[in-house]
């Protein structure tokens, strides 16, 4: 009995610590990769384009890889390092839902939250595109989204500026908190 339980819950543990710690690490290395010695990828990610496709996006592609090498040798080497693979390739769908489809509208449709976490999640991340450049951005989580005040705050004590109008609907109506 207890090594069925077993059989289920150490898998669901490790995808869902997994999943967990991949917010941390994404919002770690966003802040001091993406916007320290890796902004000649990121950097694409934060001007206007045109294109489909960014520079920024070979980020994505390099966690893939990663992914693949951890579900080859999970299921070769050691089968926990499978599940922790799957862990990454769910916050990859999370990734991709969250900051491509809902932020940064690279859907074929346009999806603008008005109320909640998502409505949460969208402001952060268009205060952490507020500043001109990789120095002061806030919020660099993709997921987990500070409040929404407590991000203006930070702006506002960084003093480099920033663009006030990041917190207007697309259509130029300011957005409530």
């Amino acid at each position: 009995m207890i090594e069925s339980v077993l059989h289920y819950l150490v898998p669901a543990l490790l995808v869902v610590g997994t999943v967990v710690f991949m917010e941390w690490f994404a919002a770690w290395s966003h802040e001091h990769i993406m916007h320290g010695w890796g902004w000649g990828w990121h950097k694409s990610h934060h001007e206007p384009h045109d294109e489909a496709l960014e520079k920024n996006d070979l980020y994505a592609v390099a966690f893939a890889f990663f992914a693949v090498f951890l579900f080859w040798l999970g299921a070769t080497w050691f089968w926990p390092i499978w599940w922790i693979a799957v862990g990454i390739s769910i916050y990859g769908v999370l990734y991709f839902f969250f900051h491509d489809g809902l932020v940064h509208q690279r859907w074929p449709f346009k999806y603008i939250p008005r109320k909640g976490y998502l409505k949460r999640v969208y402001q952060a991340h268009r205060l952490h595109h507020a500043v001109e450049g990789r120095d002061g951005c806030v919020s660099f989580g993709f997921v987990y989204a500070e409040p929404v005040e407590r991000l203006v705050k930070k702006l506002h004590q960084n003093k480099r500026g920033f663009d006030q109008t990041a917190l207007k609907d697309d259509d130029g109506r300011p957005e409530a908190h």
